[in-house]
């Protein structure tokens, strides 16, 4: 048992805080996805225009292949910097690289905020925002990966909660796109306005990680000595093997072991052998299904789904399709199936979840035969807008729901001593997903 109590979250404020770290890490990405059209149609116009709505303007900026090329080179540096953390996460301090990447991401956004008013050369404004996109999910990389390994430490519901401030990240972003797109304002105060929602909610979460170490709950599971006593419990446990019961004796019950350095050798082989391949060795079918999930995810979404026009040939809806149906409702549903694990956690065995985590590939052509413009090679077999909807549902609820189970049940595989490491570890197999799953968008929309 630990060596005191446990002090109570009081009014929920730690839950609050990572609920808001979890905001905070998928904000970027959510915003940059979600604002496709604006950038599609600034590529298609000339200098000093900032923003024009409709399909053709679209499809004209399309000829960039905007949106390939942003997941791809939002997740590339994703998955490297995730790698980077995992490796060299104890040689720099957390508050440095958790700040530190807040602090980027930040200032990252200003010049993307200060790009809206600055005319340039096409190739000048989509090679600067590339490269912002870039080095946001270089610092995006570094703080999911630094927070999951934090958040181990946690009890199971803090988990939950992070991956769902995570999902509510998307449907911020895409209410964010459709109030912009309605309002009654100039084109460039809407931008500007859109671009600086993140730099405040950015800075909010800044302002609630700094005051974590203040609040008496998170100091009592991030005490490295309670951590270092839990450990020692935990080797003095599997120290009462059937082999040390022959080189003691019982008295009262009580196990008394006789070679107190063979003991201690003993601990220490076994902290040695415990490394990250030991980790993974634990934890490698959820590693392989996290992977799974965002690899078919990110092979359609957005690069295809975003894509998908309406079957009505005007009005209204067809003008909001896409940021209703795409966006907002692959993010609500998103948001859903990750807060659904808090009161659901089935299934429990990793054989059948990693099976489910694979039927989730026919998602990958169902997408494909819908209604998608600039097609070339397959048709059209799924036209209705109705059957387009269904798959989002069930699409983006399966991804939430699954990704939150996965990286809810890594950490309690292994000892608190390295929930650390299994954070580490699916970072980075979840960064890997996306990575490829940008990488297969190509091909997938190149068949298409």
């Amino acid at each position: 048992m630990d060596q005191k109590t446990c002090p109570d979250d009081r009014c929920k404020f730690v839950q609050i805080i990572f609920f808001f770290l979890g905001l905070g890490t998928l904000l970027p990405w959510n915003f940059f996805i979600t604002a496709i059209p604006y950038f599609e149609g600034r590529l298609a116009l000339p200098p000093g225009n900032v923003l024009t709505s409709g399909n053709t303007t679209a499809q004209t900026g399309d000829q960039w292949h905007f949106s390939n090329w942003m997941t791809l080179l939002a997740m590339l540096p994703l998955l490297l910097f995730t790698c980077l953390n995992s490796i060299l996460y104890p040689r720099i301090p957390e508050k440095v690289r958790i700040a530190g990447s807040l602090f980027g991401i930040l200032l990252l956004f200003l010049v993307t905020v200060v790009m809206v008013k600055v005319p340039c050369r096409l190739s000048v404004f989509f090679g600067i925002t590339m490269m912002t996109v870039c080095f946001i999910n270089s610092f995006g990389a570094v703080l999911q990966g630094s927070l999951f390994g934090l958040i181990g430490l946690l009890p199971a519901k803090y988990s939950s909660l992070f991956m769902s401030g995570q999902g509510v990240a998307g449907i911020f972003a895409a209410l964010a796109s459709i109030l912009a797109k309605i309002s009654a304002a100039d084109e460039e105060t809407v931008v500007l306005g859109y671009f600086i929602t993140p730099c405040l909610v950015t800075l909010l979460t800044i302002v609630f990680y700094f005051t974590l170490p203040y609040l008496e709950f998170a100091k009592y599971y991030f005490d490295k000595d309670r951590q270092k006593h839990r450990y020692e419990l935990e080797t003095k446990s599997e120290l009462l093997t059937p082999e040390s019961e022959k080189n003691g004796m019982v008295e009262n019950g009580k196990q008394v072991l006789v070679d107190m350095e063979g003991s201690r050798n003993n601990n220490n082989q076994s902290e040695k052998a415990f490394g990250v391949i030991k980790v993974f060795g634990k934890i490698w079918k959820l590693a392989i299904a996290v992977c799974l999930i965002f690899t078919v995810t990110l092979s359609v979404f957005p690069a295809i789904t975003a894509h998908v026009s309406s079957h009505t040939e005007q009005g209204k809806w067809r003008e909001y399709f896409i940021p209703v149906c795409c966006f907002l409702l692959f993010n609500v549903m998103d948001w859903l199936g990750r807060s659904v694990t808090a009161c659901s956690t089935w299934p429990q065995k990793d054989n059948l979840l990693l099976l489910f985590v694979l039927a989730r590939v026919v998602f990958i052509p169902l997408f494909m035969l819908c209604n998608v413009t600039d097609r070339a090679y397959l048709p059209v077999l799924i036209p209705h807008d109705g059957w387009f909807i269904l798959f989002m549902l069930l699409f983006a609820f399966s991804n939430g729901y699954f990704v939150t189970l996965c990286m809810c049940y890594a950490p309690k595989k292994v000892s608190p001593r390295n929930a650390e490491t299994a954070g580490a570890v699916m970072a980075f197999f979840l960064a890997l997903g996306l990575a490829l799953g940008a990488a297969l968008s190509f091909l997938v929309k190149f068949m298409v």
